[in-house]
């Protein structure tokens, strides 16, 4: 199957848009939560897209639960072509206290313009929290 994929044209296309599809998602390098006290917390997240312009580029980052209920929404309103990877911060996020007691994993997703949201989230385990901070690294 493999030497067919190489030799056929229809092999090369499909190759072809394996590659394009990989190359098009963002991918989420890292994550940043320091808590701000009264359950709030400040979200930083570091983001790797290969941006095009206006019509191709990592347009939003967002914090959800298990449930996938979005915590906190970052919208980034241009391009990056020549800042690569970037990071960008969300503050006064609500993280239940009770989701950080429990050790709860939240996750972060990143969506790009061209192909949507990424199928790679980053998780991210509140057990691992240690007086209030936590750096996570893919």
């Amino acid at each position: 199957m493999r030497d067919l994929l190489k030799f056929t044209p229809l092999g090369l296309v499909a190759l072809a848009m394996v590659n394009t599809v990989q190359a098009g998602d963002v991918s989420i390098l890292a994550a940043d939560l320091t808590n701000q006290g009264n359950n709030t917390w400040s979200v930083n997240v570091t983001l790797k897209h290969d941006d095009t312009g206006w019509d191709h580029y990592a347009d939003n980052w967002r914090l959800v639960d298990a449930k996938g209920s979005v915590l906190g929404d970052r919208v980034l309103y241009h391009p990056h072509v020549n800042e690569q990877p970037f990071t960008r911060s969300l503050n006064a996020i609500n993280i239940p206290e009770m989701a950080v007691q429990q050790g709860d994993t939240l996750y972060i997703e990143a969506h790009d313009k061209r192909h949507g949201w990424t199928d790679n989230r980053l998780s991210l385990d509140l057990s691992q929290v240690k007086n209030g901070h936590l750096k996570v690294a893919y």
